[in-house]
Parts: structure tokens; C-alpha cells; sequence
């Protein structure tokens, strides 16, 4: 029985990955609003009504392909990063960075699902959240060893007040790390991602030739923003 079983997983598994295969293929094409279950059964010569054995529903599927991009970028983040000197702040900064603007390069369609416009009518459950914050960890530990090490310098103003309640969420990422640093790596994170989808969007078609030059410039700059020492 435990063969059997085994067996059954082994194959449930295979059929899964093919199926969420074909769907990234879709997003390709189609986008995540045209995403398809009866196109993909089509595609793999299933009835319609076995692939809901897998994925009861579109959103189901969404959801799976979502929870995926964000643990391949997450994986991409962790591996780049931990190549870095633990002593080495800024290059590790910047292997982050350029780990998450490389994976976005490389896979427009699965970043454009994770980090491109809401699809109609979805709404990620909480199953998406702990891929979700993977790659934002590895900047939570940075900026907690940073500042421990004393390679950050804080900046003179203080955070606002009335921000206090939306900064807690994120003392557990940074431990030790006062708001007023946490705002700024906050700001240096979503100008990572700005420049990422400006990239991946076509944003800078005709504009900027030396991609990479430009983007290691940037982010050495907003690596100031964060306080890191150059």
C-alpha cells in the first residue's frame, strides 16, 4: 500500500508540474487574466473535468504560480547573498539587488504575475504570504547585521509619528533597527523594485542602453539613501 501510494503521489506530482508549466507558457501569451484551465486540460489531452482534480479552480492555479515566483525569486535572493562576505553590507546589498533585477530580466511574465498589475477579480489568500516575504527577509537580516556592525549611519530625522503603527510589522524583520532606518530601507527596496519594472515593462526601451551599468550606479546611490557605508 505504501508503494502504491508513493506511486500515486510520484505521478500527481509530475501531472501538477505540467500543468503549471503549460499555465506559465500561458502567461505568456495570454496574461494572467486570460489564464485558462480548459485550455491547459486541452493542451495536456485531458477532460476538462480532471484537471479540477488538481486546481478546483482558476484562482486555485493563480495562486499556485504565484506562490511559485516568489520562492524562485526568494531562492534566486538567498543564493546570490550568501555568496557575499557576512562583513561585506553593501556588497551584499548589491547582490541582492542585482539577484531580483536579473530574475525579473530573465522570467518578465512570472515577475509581471507577482509584481505587475492586479488580476480582475483575484485575491491572494494568506497561503501566498511566507513566499511572499522571502526575498524581503534577506533585506531584514542585512539591515539588522549593518546595523549591529555599525556600517549603517542613521539618518537625522526622525520617523514620523502618525507612522509608528505601520513600522511595527517590520521590527521583526529588522530587529534592532530603529524606524527611522527601517523607512529608509523601505524606500531603498521599492526603488529596487521601481527600477526592476521599469526594466522588465519596456519603461526604459530606447532610453537606456547600458541596463546593467545603470542600474549598479542606482543602486549604489540608494545604497546612500539606506546609510550603508561606501
Amino acid at each position: 500500500m505504501t508503494a502504491s501510494r508513493t506511486a500515486r503521489e510520484r505521478v500527481r506530482a509530475e501531472l501538477t508540474k505540467e500543468i503549471t508549466d503549460i499555465a506559465r507558457r500561458q502567461l505568456a501569451t495570454e496574461g494572467a487574466g486570460g489564464l485558462s484551465l480548459r485550455a491547459v486540460a486541452r493542451e495536456m489531452g485531458m477532460v476538462s473535468s480532471a484537471i479540477y482534480r488538481y486546481f478546483p479552480s482558476r484562482d486555485d492555479l493563480l495562486t499556485a504560480l504565484i506562490i511559485d515566483g516568489y520562492n524562485a525569486l526568494g531562492e534566486a535572493v538567498e543564493r546570490t547573498e550568501t555568496e557575499v562576505p557576512r562583513e561585506d553590507h553593501l556588497g551584499r546589498w548589491l547582490a541582492v539587488c542585482h539577484a531580483v533585477r536579473e530574475w525579473g530580466v530573465a522570467h518578465p511574465h512570472e515577475y509581471a504575475l507577482i509584481y505587475g498589475s492586479p488580476v480582475p477579480g483575484y485575491q491572494a489568500p494568506q497561503d501566498t504570504v511566507e513566499a511572499r516575504i522571502r526575498d524581503v527577509a534577506v533585506l531584514g537580516r542585512l539591515m539588522s547585521d549593518a546595523w549591529q556592525a555599525g556600517a549603517v549611519r542613521a539618518p537625522e530625522e526622525e520617523a514620523p509619528r502618525e507612522l509608528g503603527p505601520d513600522v511595527t510589522g517590520f521590527h521583526d524583520l529588522m530587529p534592532g533597527v530603529p524606524d527611522n532606518v527601517i523607512w529608509r530601507a523601505l524606500t531603498a527596496w521599492t526603488t529596487l523594485y521601481g527600477w526592476v519594472s521599469f526594466e522588465v515593462f519596456g519603461q526604459f526601451d530606447n532610453t537606456i542602453e547600458d541596463r546593467r551599468g545603470a542600474f549598479e550606479h542606482s543602486m549604489r546611490v540608494t545604497a546612500g539613501t539606506i546609510g550603508l557605508a561606501q
